[in-house]
């Protein structure tokens, strides 16, 4: 799809870019081709579409706005159905993946701008100045010069409307005497998961306003005349209204860092984004897998912690792994020998390739005080990011952070996030079909770090029952992610039990518990991340008992062979492995744990 502008139009042409016209007129082509040199055109037609759709991204940059969702929704209809002119039986098997990949991604687009669309509807009436930002974004879009009075005059009244709606909402302000029945009538009863959302919609259209402003000020001398006083209104009352949200509506004070308000998406869009990410299991059914994997997790926490000598007390032996941790600034030396150690075990045991240049590059840094509220334990990637105290924060926080970042607990960590995990993934995804980039999702991602765990503990990376228990600690979170941010997108479990559940059932401690919960509700990550980790693990683990364990691959050619596919639903990444007949209407239903019923 490409845009042309002009001053005062905009002309929309449904065409298709160069590596769709090639896919298209070959697949109407009378003479059909078999030869896999000259049908292999996905990986072209999939470059294009991602460069289109950031093109689309940066075009309209802004993610709630009407504009925006109405232009997405033709492009991914137009590009559905230039799939359908494509010849699936004519591709390869590489393509019809790729093919599949395409389709099943535009499909689950199309469901999260569904998402959306609801959460802005349930979210309008807190927004009625939305219009008038909306309004002054697209005339900025399409390169219009500003009517600087026009613009002036809407500001002001968007002032009006912000303080009326603050009137209306309050459920704090009483009518005055002798006020009409209308106004004396009982303020509209808000949900706080709505107003919450709305107070951070707000501050998008802030952001958005203010760029909005800075592209007119000071270079339009009748824009600046007219309309520094009224943005500056605007700006400080669109600050005030979300305050307002927030204490008046949600009920978070300014300076409260304990409260979490989440927003749960509800069971049937938990059933389309498990679809989308062919998973062919319901909700119910996935905290029943993770029950049973955190019962094998209890059973093998209680055999450590009898040879630690605390009987069936298991708490009391994760508080004394807790103990293990150095000093502040040895840290950083414990985690590079930890990485180090995993590498290793990697390379010795013949288990993935490492490439010299991926164990020369990998770096370290320390995370600041401020990310650590989300993340209070170390995170990797294309680096390694440290979390550890720092003399910002309390000495309860100190000790927190120091027992949570512990050795016992910090050993899988370390290779979870670097070698074999994490980095060398991220260095195999640059250098091996990079177009599939696109793809990603956090089963395949997470979950490949994830099942380098559980394939190191069968393998007995953790030796001492400290190291188990430190190993042990992480598989019980993974499965404690599944049942509480389940429970919680259901409607079942408020945020506060979500917490609970975990200083109960995993051993953290209550601030890590706390970071753990909110960095799960506040946005960052989708409904289905924290599931991602056991549910992905698990697909690999069977996959892995499919090829590896009946000789059909060697483990390096297992896992090279997953880190050269790039990143995928796994069921499609099986299908490719396995060479498993397609077809372009292809949907998950590989039950990688059986049929599992509901758990009690």
């Amino acid at each position: 799809m490409k845009f042309f502008k002009q001053t005062g139009h905009l002309l929309s042409l449904s065409v298709v870019g160069a590596g769709m016209v090639g896919v298209v007129a070959w697949a109407q082509s009378s003479a059909p081709r078999t030869d896999t040199t000259t049908v292999a055109r996905m990986p072209s037609l999939i470059t294009d579409f991602t460069q289109d759709e950031r093109s689309l991204d940066r075009e309209y940059p802004l993610q709630i706005s009407p504009q925006r969702d109405a232009r997405f929704a033709q492009f991914y209809s137009a590009e559905l159905a230039m799939l359908k002119t494509v010849d699936f039986n004519s591709l390869s098997h590489e393509d019809q993946i790729d093919y599949l990949l395409l389709k099943h991604q535009i499909i689950a687009e199309q469901h999260q701008m569904a998402i959306e669309r609801q959460q802005r509807k349930q979210m309008q009436p807190l927004l009625p100045f939305s219009a008038t930002i909306d309004q002054l974004l697209e005339q900025e879009r399409l390169m219009q010069r500003p009517d600087a009075e026009k613009d002036a005059q809407l500001l002001s009244a968007m002032v009006q409307q912000l303080k009326a709606a603050e009137k209306k909402f309050d459920p704090s302000s009483h009518p005055a005497p002798g006020a009409t029945a209308a106004a004396a009538a009982p303020r509209p009863k808000i949900d706080p998961v709505v107003a919450n959302r709305a107070a951070q919609a707000t501050r998008e259209y802030q952001r958005a306003l203010s760029f909005w402003f800075s592209q007119y000020n000071g270079y339009d001398p009748r824009f600046t005349w007219w309309d520094v006083m009224p943005y500056n209104s605007a700006n400080q009352a669109l600050t005030e209204y979300s305050g307002f949200l927030k204490e008046k509506l949600v009920g978070i004070k300014a300076d409260d860092t304990a409260t979490i308000i989440g927003d749960p998406v509800g069971r049937q869009a938990l059933m389309e984004e498990l679809s989308d990410n062919m998973i062919p299991y319901t909700p119910e059914e996935l905290i029943a897998i993770a029950q049973t994997e955190y019962d094998w997790c209890l059973k093998e926490m209680l055999k450590a912690s009898r040879e630690m000598g605390y009987g069936d007390n298991w708490h009391a032996a994760v508080e004394k792994v807790k103990q293990m941790h150095v000093q502040p600034g040895q840290q950083p030396e414990v985690i590079r020998k930890l990485v180090l150690e995993g590498r290793d075990f990697a390379v010795n045991n013949n288990l993935v390739t490492v490439p010299p240049l991926a164990d020369e590059t990998w770096t370290m840094i320390m995370m600041t005080p401020k990310r650590q509220l989300v993340n209070p334990f170390f995170t990797g990637g294309n680096e390694l990011s440290v979390s550890f105290p720092t003399n910002t924060m309390t000495f309860e926080q100190r000790e927190m952070s120091m027992r949570g970042n512990n050795i016992p607990f910090s050993r899988d960590t370390a290779f979870h996030e670097m070698i074999p995990g994490h980095f060398l993934q991220f260095y195999m995804m640059a250098r091996y079909r990079p177009y599939r980039r696109q793809f990603e999702t956090p089963f395949w991602i997470e979950g490949n770090a994830f099942w380098w765990e559980m394939l190191y503990y069968s393998m007995g990376y953790d030796q001492t029952p400290a190291e188990r228990i430190g190993a042990l600690v992480w598989r019980m979170h993974r499965s404690a992610r599944v049942i509480f941010t389940m429970n919680f997108h259901l409607g079942k479990w408020t945020p506060q039990q979500c917490v609970q559940y975990l200083i109960d059932n995993v051993g953290f401690d209550s601030e890590n518990d706390l970071a753990e919960v909110r960095r799960s509700f506040d946005g960052s990550v989708e409904p289905l991340y924290q599931s991602a980790y056991l549910m992905g693990a698990l697909q690999f683990r069977q996959l892995h008992h499919e090829l590896v364990d009946s000789h059909k691959m060697t483990n390096r050619e297992f896992h090279d062979t997953i880190l050269h596919e790039g990143p995928m639903p796994i069921e499609l990444l099986r299908a490719d492995m396995e060479n498993l007949k397609l077809t372009p209407d292809f949907h998950t239903t590989w039950k990688f744990y059986g049929d599992h019923p509901t758990h009690p």
